[in-house]
């Protein structure tokens, strides 16, 4: 457990420097490389807690350039990748799909082929072609873990649901924006390489993050920020579409459990019990700010609320079941909504009036 080196693409970003924060923390022994691209969802600042501590580095770099990845790899001597770098915003997406198909996609395989390369050669494991079942026996009789490759995924690649029903693993796939189709396709690759060559693969879905260090682009952070400045708060359509809300830590701890407990080969949704609209949302953000920030008896936040075209393709209603990761990893979401949103309007609010 002491050589162990893992390559965290995307750890500048929303999820990734969270993780990064909880993992190097945990984990004083292990050696983490953080691979990001700064691009405008990545900030260097988001891992200012960890910059200075032994077991950090940071790479700045892209996750298609298969050069710079072979180095790290040969470098760091790489034993483990958790891979959040992605383009996620879906408006985004709408606008401008080619780079998601390059990144999402692209930068996936070449860091799962990079790793397939390395580690077939790499001393500590078996050379040439293996399958997962003789890594699980050989594993038993030496105690020695073998490499792991974790992509991070969304609940997106399962498409809409209705009124009721909930996303499983068996969903079958049916994505409905260009950022939800380049994930579904990025999970899929991961999924043959495991079927294909052995590799210790393992996927997260996960439903909507909320939380410090999300891009201001977001929701969340936008109906804080709009509400602060006195701007219009704008909600897609009705306000009615509904997402399952799952404070970023929470996600960390799910990622970190998978990661180490969770079979080769397997697929765990990672949700947070929290199902709520649009119009809920702003509400609330609009009562904890109006609770801070007084403006008079009938002057609420609320106020600044407008609903606006609805997005193309916007799909109505996302819900995830995680009972496979409760029931045969142990874990559990520890914040339900009102309790995470309370901690982000308050780390949020900080963030704005510093500006």
């Amino acid at each position: 457990m002491e050589n162990k080196s893992i390559l965290i693409t995307g750890g500048a970003g929303f999820i990734g420097s969270n993780l990064l924060d909880y993992m190097v923390k945990k984990y004083p022994k292990y050696k983490f490389v953080c691979l990001d691209l700064l691009t405008y969802a990545g900030n260097i600042h988001n891992l200012d807690g960890i910059r200075n501590l032994k077991n950090f580095t940071f790479v700045e770099g892209d996750i298609c350039d298969r050069s710079l990845v072979e180095r790290i790899f040969q470098f760091y001597r790489i034993n483990g990748v958790i891979h959040l770098a992605a383009e996620s915003h879906v408006d985004n997406s709408i606008d401008g799909p080619e780079v998601f198909i390059d990144t999402n996609i692209k930068g996936t395989f070449t860091l799962l082929d990079v790793a397939y390369s390395y580690w077939m050669e790499a001393p500590f494991t078996y050379k040439g072609h293996y399958r997962h079942a003789e890594l699980d026996s050989a594993s038993q009789e030496t105690g020695m873990e073998f490499p792991r490759f974790l992509h991070v995924s969304t609940d997106e690649v399962y498409g809409t649901l209705g009124k009721t029903g909930l996303f499983t693993e068996k969903t079958p796939y049916a994505p409905n924006s260009p950022y939800s189709a380049s994930k579904a396709s990025s999970d899929m690759i991961v999924r043959s390489y495991h079927h294909t060559y052995g590799m210790n693969t393992v996927i997260t879905n996960c439903s909507n993050n909320y939380g410090p260090f999300q891009n201001d682009e977001k929701l969340i952070p936008t109906v804080i920020r709009k509400a602060l400045k006195g701007e219009e708060i704008p909600i897609y359509g009705d306000g009615s579409n509904i997402r399952d809300w799952l404070f970023v830590t929470d996600h960390c701890n799910g990622i970190d459990v998978a990661y180490h407990k969770g079979k080769s080969g397997e697929v765990y949704n990672i949700g947070g019990d929290n199902e709520r609209n649009n119009n809920y949302i702003a509400n609330v953000i609009c009562e904890l700010l109006d609770t801070r920030f007084k403006k008079g008896k009938s002057d609420s936040f609320k106020n600044q609320i407008k609903y606006v075209k609805d997005r193309a393709g916007h799909d109505f209603r996302y819900a995830i079941d995680a009972t496979k990761i409760k029931k045969e990893l142990g874990w559990k979401p520890v914040e339900n909504f009102e309790t995470g949103i309370l901690k982000t309007v308050d780390w949020y609010i900080e963030k704005y009036s510093e500006k």
